[in-house]
């Protein structure tokens, strides 16, 4: 990937081209969740796999990542073209934030040539989906008590154990899974990396229904499932130091997300809502989408600082928990004023798509706060690693994991 800059005219040329795919792609048809029944992730990943095979096609899918790999091999410069001019579009591959904002950078960054040639280039392309699979039932914000196991016996790792929380578990192809390897070792030191594959038979997928009909989330039970021992992705027993790097391209993509400079489509969207309505002149409502506004301009920034971090080779650092954090606090305010533009409309809807929408938006908001880390979390990591703030006490740090009585783990006493 090189890093040269763009002349103006290759960057003017550029960015046309970027707009004629859009303008022909980016018809968000197919792309709302009301739309889509039961299963809302469903209809959003079929607009999106449709989509980046259509910009593979064109040349444009994985702008920086190598033609070796299935990528385009362009500069960060086309990448920061590309998110410009996305942002006055449609987002139509929302359902492809985990497989390609988490787990196709860590597959680039730990994966072995042989790996990055049999996977990349369909994932780079949606050929193939891909999920994260860290939380257990007795290891959330403390990942490092995880109890799924890995085993190697002779040419194969053998996986049991069960993942929950699993996004699109139920449509994913692949999984990159965390997994002890050293229960003599302290927790954060025993554990590494995997590629799964979702579609075998010792697979079991256990959707989570929600309270709104759909499904998005999934418990997965792994029996005695057998993958090849070159599937160790990363170094044995570093797995920890390689899911702290995957959460934190987690936050950047959340944090981030898929376009680039100043935009406050929440705020935009709201503030025409209200105006149409005739509520815009109400001044606790002008308030909150003024802040609303704000927020988003504020998270915009950030995002634009961590893309320029990693246009300078920075690997994503705990800046990161940033971004995440206000995309978490502007859900929370979306709750609020969406029920304020569109009253009792918005929950007592009789099939309006829009209001559906906007419904569910509402009852999923309040995962911004869980997803990739509680906002308590986020908050730790920020007084930690960004303000020099001292750490919780820890007594455990050099305790052998089988020693520990940590999650559902119990003594043999």
């Amino acid at each position: 990937m090189s890093e040269t800059e763009l002349s103006p005219a290759e960057e003017a040329a550029f960015r046309e081209r970027c707009r004629a795919f859009l303008e022909e792609h980016a018809t968000g048809v197919g792309g709302g969740r009301a739309a889509s029944g039961e299963d809302r992730g469903a209809g959003l990943m079929a607009t999106a796999k449709k989509f980046q095979g259509a910009l593979a096609e064109a040349g444009l899918a994985g702008l920086v990542y190598p033609t070796e790999y299935g990528g385009a091999g362009l500069t960060r410069a086309h990448d920061r073209i590309w998110r410009e001019t996305y942002r006055d579009y449609p987002d139509m591959t929302s359902e492809l934030t985990i497989s390609h904002g988490m787990c196709l950078p860590v597959l680039n960054d730990f994966g072995t040539h042989e790996q990055k040639l049999q996977f990349l280039g369909d994932n780079i392309a949606a050929r193939t989906v891909w999920c994260q699979m860290f939380s257990e039932p007795g290891a959330g914000s403390d990942v490092a008590s995880l109890q799924t196991k890995a085993e190697l016996d002779g040419d194969e790792w053998v996986i049991n154990g069960q993942k929950v929380w699993t996004t699109l578990a139920h449509l994913s192809d692949y999984g990159v899974l965390i997994a002890r390897t050293n229960p003599e070792a302290p927790k954060h030191a025993g554990i590494s990396m995997f590629i799964v594959d979702m579609k075998d038979p010792a697979v079991e997928i256990r959707p989570i229904h929600q309270i709104d009909g759909g499904k998005h989330f999934n418990e997965v039970f792994f029996s005695d499932l057998r993958i090849p021992k070159s599937w160790l992705l990363g170094e044995l027993n570093n797995g920890w130091n390689q899911a702290t790097a995957m959460l934190m391209y987690e936050r950047v993509a959340i944090g981030t997300g898929s376009s680039s400079g100043i935009s406050h489509p929440n705020a935009d969207r709201l503030i025409n809502d209200a105006v149409k309505l005739g509520k815009i002149n109400e001044p606790v409502l002008r308030q909150d989408l003024m802040r609303l506004y704000a927020e988003e301009t504020t998270k915009s920034m950030v995002a634009m600082r961590t893309r320029a971090e990693l246009k300078a080779g920075k690997a994503p650092g705990p800046g990161g928990s940033l971004g995440k954090l206000h995309g978490a606090k502007i859900a929370k305010m979306m709750r609020s004023i969406t029920s304020a533009v569109h009253g009792a409309d918005v929950v007592a809807h009789d099939g309006d798509e829009k209001l559906a929408m906007l419904s569910r938006s509402i009852l999923t908001s309040f995962s911004a706060q869980i997803a990739g880390g509680t906002d308590e979390i986020q908050k730790n990591i920020i007084g930690d690693r960004v303000l020099g703030l001292p750490r919780d006490i820890a007594v455990d740090t050099k305790v052998p994991f089988k020693d520990l009585k940590v999650g559902t783990q119990r003594s043999a006493d």
